[in-house]
């Protein structure tokens, strides 16, 4: 008499153990059934969980896929990675909880509610929470959190890509993009360089890079400064004699660690500015605490309070299938120790813009005119550094007969801006940057008309 098929599978998998668990398996096992305080039949998959980056060391990135809604065809659609910057700031807390994730939480840390505006209703979004030590993402070697620099950063992010694309290999060779803001101004084109340079000799390669967009970027120390210092200037925010010495004493051009001159000159700056939002000069400040460090946080009017409450609640954890090996310290915004300890930054992305530009890939920039913290002005004198033909002047772009913000098309690049809104574009002009968004997959110059 011969064994049942089920008998069969149920030895073999006793044998093998987890040798035979799928990509769908695997999948599945990351599937959101539910947030806690979700809306109900909200018409998209979810998936979480953790993808080993060292074996050795038991690095694990931890991210979060929204789908688009079933009624968009998410499988004809394009895939993008999400990135946060700092460094040390999580996509989770800022990209997916108050920019252009499905949900935004409610005040009272428990609730969540639709974002009409929610970039997953044209794309598959993929937020990562990089590197390890950041958000749930960690390492089981805790002296590593004090090491990380731009380049494992790039590398482990690369490694993430690869084995998630063997977890969802429906995701294989689909459309796929790049994105972030603030210091993933150096995440996005690091990343973005790796991928393109693997790709090459490949005939077809697993990851169908298209192309990068990145929004208030940190992109070159030299530039962003001086256009830093003249955006607080013609803003209002600094005296001239501060100005003036700003201009001076803070060389950025070419070493990283400011004088002490330098450092006395941003003291002075931050004293004249007084109590507003940095990221956000226009709108009430949560907080009266500025910082001087580049790019550190995203805007912050409150909302981040919000997350702290609802990412540290156990049952949230458990939906997400999330700190689970016990993670020592609380889920934060922001890791200290990763920001703090960070050990390598180049001083320019402008060589890796050039190569990717000479690849013909896709590279959008934009710009919150809001935002004195990596301003529009330190990413305009950033993209004239490269030099590039203009193919499309300067121009507005509208938005139901308003002004939208300007644009300005180059040979192998796009700038956008979007008027008042901050650091976090999607957060103070949601609607604008869904436009913008659309605009970037379709490769499509901003609406000109009113």
């Amino acid at each position: 008499m011969g064994y049942s098929r089920f008998y069969l599978v149920l030895l073999l998998s006793i044998c093998v153990g987890n040798s035979l668990a799928s990509p769908i398996e695997d999948q599945e096992r990351d599937r959101i059934t539910q947030l806690p305080g979700q809306p109900k039949n909200v018409g998209f998959a979810q998936y979480s969980g953790y993808v080993t980056v060292n074996e050795e060391s038991g690095r694990s990135l931890f991210y979060w896929l929204t789908e688009a809604p079933v009624s968009r065809g998410p499988e004809s659609r394009p895939l993008v990675l999400w990135l946060n910057g700092g460094p040390g700031c999580s996509s989770i807390a800022y990209g997916a909880s108050e920019e252009m994730g499905p949900f935004h939480i409610r005040p009272d840390g428990k609730s969540l509610y639709l974002n009409p505006y929610a970039w997953n209703n044209l794309a598959n979004i993929l937020f990562l929470e990089s590197p390890a030590g950041v958000g749930f993402s960690y390492s089981n070697k805790t002296t590593e959190l004090y090491t990380f620099g731009d380049k494992r950063t790039a590398e482990d992010a690369y490694t993430f890509l690869v084995n998630w694309f063997e977890r969802f290999p429906q995701y294989k060779h689909r459309e796929f993009y790049i994105a972030g803001e603030s210091y993933a101004g150096h995440y996005v084109p690091q990343l973005a360089q790796i991928v393109y340079r693997k790709n090459k000799g490949i005939e077809n390669p697993v990851i169908n890079f298209k192309g990068v967009m990145v929004g208030n970027a940190v992109t070159d120390d030299y530039h962003d400064y001086v256009g830093t210092f003249e955006y607080w200037w013609t803003h209002g925010l600094v005296s001239d004699s501060t100005y003036r010495m700003l201009r001076i004493a803070c060389d950025f051009g070419s070493s990283q660690h400011p004088s002490v001159q330098c450092m006395q000159a941003l003291k002075v700056a931050v004293v004249e500015q007084g109590n507003i939002d940095p990221y956000s000069i226009y709108t009430q400040p949560c907080k009266s605490t500025a910082s001087l460090r580049r790019g550190l946080r995203a805007y912050d009017p409150c909302t981040e309070r919000y997350s702290d409450l609802y990412f540290n609640r156990p049952e949230v954890q458990k939906a997400l299938h999330a700190n689970v090996t016990g993670i020592s310290y609380p889920w934060k915004t922001c890791s200290d120790i990763v920001g703090n300890y960070w050990t390598d930054s180049p001083l320019s992305m402008l060589p890796i813009y050039r190569e990717l530009i000479n690849a013909s890939l896709q590279i959008w920039l934009y710009s919150g005119d809001t935002d004195a913290v990596v301003p529009v002005t330190a990413t305009r004198y950033s993209i004239d550094a490269l030099k590039l033909p203009t193919i499309i002047n300067w121009y507005p772009w509208y938005d139901n007969g308003k002004v939208g913000g300007w644009s300005q098309v180059y040979k192998g690049l796009t700038f956008v801006t979007v008027r008042g809104a901050g650091h976090e574009v999607p957060l103070h002009r949601p609607r604008q940057a869904f436009i913008l968004f659309r605009s970037f997959l379709e490769n499509k110059s901003m609406p000109s008309t009113s």
